[in-house]
């Protein structure tokens, strides 16, 4: 007899806030227990004039430029989403009611590692129905012509990540690889508490455009010449290519079940996660839906 994995979300209601990396403003966050084969909906609470509920699917992404930014046919969006949904595909969180006070996901420390610790303090409720997942049956592919791609390859079971970044400019990151096979505790151990990164430079231009108001040493590396300007320095020596993972795990969670297959990364970023996923979508030969 096959035992099933089954479909997971939170024992009780539970609440965080936290800054928006662009606004700089203060998000309180709700999250809710949902019933099963609901999936991930995100609502938000400061809209009450149009529809404010908006999936964590694939086919809602409208922005990938600065992070992964969600949509409905409202206009209604909520971005910088990738921490908080590679938090949930970390846990194997499968359904849940996610409320917002505005229109982005707090950036808490700039990894998924206090996201982690809010969804464990809720507690894990294991529900009755089995998880759905896609089961990668063809190669799927996305290359920008810019010497970034990302790939989808058939596996047997569970999700394996490669990562490579070149960052020849700092030594502080340069060229790193890693290779990660999912579960939760080496997901709770490696990838979760890795935090987003920006160079000074960058960040100085951005917040003259009125973006990344909320960026700060607390909840973001900032990468000056060959060093780091965090008074802790790094959680480890590739945390930067391991948030390059924790950002493709949020997006390809985005695909409204777990994956099974082979994720590819070489210098990638979020819109190259999104093409990949709407890609794999569009050709029904590339995968099929099984039961865990």
């Amino acid at each position: 007899m096959t035992e099933h994995i089954y479909q997971k979300t939170i024992a009780k209601i539970i609440k965080t806030e936290g800054v928006g990396l662009h606004s700089g403003k203060p998000i309180h966050m709700t999250l809710k227990p949902a019933t099963e084969n609901t999936g991930i909906i995100f609502y938000r609470t400061d809209v009450t004039d149009k529809d404010n509920k908006v999936p964590a699917k694939w086919d809602h992404v409208v922005d990938t430029r600065m992070n992964t930014c969600l949509g409905n046919a409202s206009g209604v969006v909520i971005s910088t989403v990738e921490h908080f949904m590679g938090a949930l595909a970390g846990l194997g969180i499968t359904n849940l009611e996610v409320e917002l006070s505005g229109p982005e996901a707090p950036l808490m420390d700039g990894s998924a590692r206090d996201f982690v610790t809010l969804i464990e303090q809720a507690g894990v409720q294991v529900q009755s129905s089995p998880v759905k997942a896609i089961k990668v049956l063809k190669t799927v592919n996305f290359d920008d012509g810019k010497g970034a791609s990302t790939d989808l390859l058939p596996a047997e079971t569970g999700m394996k990540f490669e990562f490579e970044i070149d960052f020849p400019q700092t030594k502080i990151i340069g060229h790193q690889k890693i290779s990660f096979d999912l579960n939760e505790e080496s997901f709770k151990k490696l990838i979760a508490p890795a935090r987003t990164f920006g160079f000074v430079s960058e960040v100085e231009q951005l917040r003259a455009m009125g973006l990344a108001q909320g960026a700060t040493l607390e909840n973001a590396i900032a990468i000056q010449g060959d060093g780091v300007l965090n008074p802790g320095g790094l959680r480890d020596v590739n945390e930067f290519v391991e948030h390059k993972v924790l950002d493709a795990m949020g997006d390809l969670y985005e695909a409204g079940m777990p994956i099974i297959g082979h994720f590819k990364g070489n210098k990638s970023g979020h819109f190259h996660n999104n093409q990949l996923l709407r890609i794999l979508f569009a050709d029904a030969s590339n995968y099929e839906i099984v039961e865990l």
